[in-house]
């Protein structure tokens, strides 16, 4: 096992690397083969934005995280700490159990970064995005990703979570915010069946409307059920995912904003009306 452990850290960043490169370069020939929307802003300068804050990050994380979740996980290992270190279930388990736990930690912080006002301000980088594509689920505030961070290495220390599991769900997590996020088609009967499995990008749309009550609706990015089970699932827009306006309602210029305009936004906008704290109706 520590065997196994060893190698995973010492590939960590290729893994990852590649199935990001391999997920993206995917969703991008299909967004070009199938969109579902039509783009208002140019997706030169929104990916060039987008891209360039997701540089940020990583850099960031490196920086400050050198060892990442998956150090957490084996240093966890190596002194014993947390849940599945002081219980004796089967690895395979452990390892199903700690990815679905971890994946629900994530979709609790998101509903506290709609919930908590400050911390809105530096999520709304993300839905502040005009347009909704592959380029939108990496488009997060580096201030927010290290917050994310601290919370995914409390959760994985307190678990015990091995580090297979925590390489596993990083990779699972990193390649289903793509894919839900991807301007793409999928048939009704098959986004009907797979979004049981898995949140589609028809799903999370609608968590990107400008309207207040879809807005804090279907916060999962990976596993949908937490939604169906907690009482944010909505299945459609009420405007329908043509019509539906997307992005934040006080912040709709016509131009995609820089990468300096992203990394100022939360100091310098408006909040708007849409996070779980506002007393506006969005119906």
């Amino acid at each position: 096992m520590l065997r196994m452990s060893g190698w995973i850290l010492s590939h960590e960043r290729e893994l990852r690397l590649g199935f990001f490169l391999a997920i993206f370069a995917v969703m991008a020939l299909w967004e070009l083969a199938a969109a579902r929307r039509r783009w208002l802003q140019s997706r030169g300068r929104r990916w060039l934005a987008n891209l360039g804050i997701l540089a940020v990050d990583t850099v960031l994380v490196r920086l400050l995280f050198p060892a990442a979740a998956v150090g957490m996980a084996l240093l966890a290992e190596r002194q014993a700490w947390g849940l599945f270190n002081a219980v004796d279930l089967p690895p395979g388990l452990e390892v199903v159990l700690a990815v679905v736990v971890l994946d629900l930690v994530i979709y609790l912080q998101h509903v506290m970064f709609h919930a908590v006002p400050a911390l809105w301000r530096l999520h709304m980088v993300h839905h502040a995005d005009r347009d909704f594509d592959v380029t939108t689920g990496v488009r997060f505030h580096p201030v927010e990703i290290v917050l994310s961070m601290v919370l995914k290495l409390a959760a994985v220390s307190a678990l015990g979570a091995p580090a297979l599991a925590v390489l596993l769900f990083e990779v699972v997590l990193n390649a289903t915010s793509m894919f839900n996020h991807g301007n793409v088609r999928l048939a009704a009967p098959v986004d009907r069946w797979l979004r049981w499995l898995v949140v589609t990008p028809d799903m999370h749309r609608v968590h990107h409307s400008v309207v207040v009550g879809e807005t804090n609706s279907n916060f999962g990015f990976n596993l949908p059920w937490w939604d169906r089970l907690l009482g944010t699932y909505r299945d459609q827009p009420a405007a329908g995912h043509e019509g539906m306006t997307i992005g934040i309602s006080e912040l709709q210029d016509p131009k995609p904003k820089s990468l300096l305009g992203l990394l100022v936004l939360p100091f310098t906008a408006r909040a708007g009306s849409q996070p779980i704290s506002s007393r506006h109706d969005g119906g």
